[in-house]
């Protein structure tokens, strides 16, 4: 599994033909908040790029998947505002890029996993560099799914995204992934923020995609998912609750990633109620919050609680 300051692991599953239902706002708001999940089974905290991307693509079979590869990686970061920069024919490329993407031979990684992508960080809040291997044969049906990965949305999530389990399309972006993408990448938002920090961004950017005869009742709709996530989240990092049921899915949530989730999910909590983050502000929930995750280990909790209770 992943953890705070080390290389990240994004690791994809075989991308299956079946088709999804259509979503209203709420699977919307589902799919854009499981987004938020790293398959281990603990919840994410945003990175993304602070600066351009230079690109090396190499491995076998070059002449079929380069341009889509490069067109995939290029769509993507566009939609961040990130510029990718190919630098695969300089005899430096290994030197210089940022991001590698290897076309790797059809018996290297596994029947279950044709793609992956590694996001290396120093600390959780912006992407030092990423490397990326896709299977010959599954180069096409991958580029898309992993240039997410790539751009630092690391979850798996249902519903209508080229990064589902179970996608409705390969080779182009969704609606819903520009949201993410949008989101991750606007000015509200800045690497290391939490997940409830960075649900109403995302919330935001669903609302305002759709028609504006539909905004409000959306709006409405938002607040009553604050409310129910909060308390399911409430509920998970006590101990009770579960992690999202596409999450367990996925076949690669472990225990050890579960209890890490519900340590960080109080911290997130926490924070939650001390900034009023998705809940009203109220520093009492904040302080019982970030206790719990002071207890089950989190430094950043300490550090956080120490200055919450600090007498001003």
């Amino acid at each position: 599994m992943w953890k705070s300051g080390v290389a990240a692991l994004v690791a994809a599953a075989v991308i299956s033909p079946v088709l999804a239902q259509p979503d209203d706002f709420d699977q919307g708001m589902n799919t854009l908040w499981e987004a938020l999940w790293h398959q281990s089974g603990t919840p994410t905290r945003l990175v993304r790029w602070e600066q351009d991307i230079k690109v090396r693509i190499f491995g076998v079979n070059l002449a079929q998947h380069k341009q889509h590869t490069l067109q995939a990686l290029t769509e993507v970061a566009a939609e961040g505002g990130i510029k990718v920069i190919d630098v695969s024919g300089r005899p430096d490329a290994a030197q210089v890029a940022n991001v590698s993407i290897e076309i790797v031979p059809d018996n290297m990684l596994e029947d279950a996993q044709p793609c992956v992508t590694f996001l290396n960080f120093q600390v959780e809040t912006k992407i030092d560099s990423a490397a990326m291997q896709m299977r010959n044969r599954d180069a096409w049906r991958c580029a898309y799914h992993e240039s997410m990965h790539v751009m630092g949305v690391r979850g798996h999530p249902s519903g209508k995204s080229v990064l589902s389990y179970f996608p409705t399309k390969v080779d182009g972006l969704l609606p819903l992934d520009r949201v993410m993408l949008h989101a991750w990448y606007s000015p509200r938002t800045h690497g290391g923020m939490t997940p409830f920090e960075v649900l109403p961004v995302l919330a935001d950017e669903l609302i305002a995609s759709a028609p504006e005869k539909d905004r409000a009742a959306e709006s409405a709709e938002r607040d009553r998912f604050f409310h129910s996530t909060i308390e399911q989240m409430q509920s998970f990092a006590d101990g009770k609750g579960d992690i999202p049921m596409i999450v367990k899915r996925s076949g690669k949530s472990t225990n050890e990633g579960i209890r890490f989730g519900r340590m960080e999910m109080s911290y997130f909590l926490g924070v939650a109620y001390l900034e009023g983050s998705t809940v009203p502000q109220d520093p009492n929930q904040a302080v019982l919050w970030l206790q719990r995750a002071a207890t089950l280990g989190s430094r950043t909790a300490q550090t956080r609680l120490g200055a919450a209770t600090a007498p001003r």
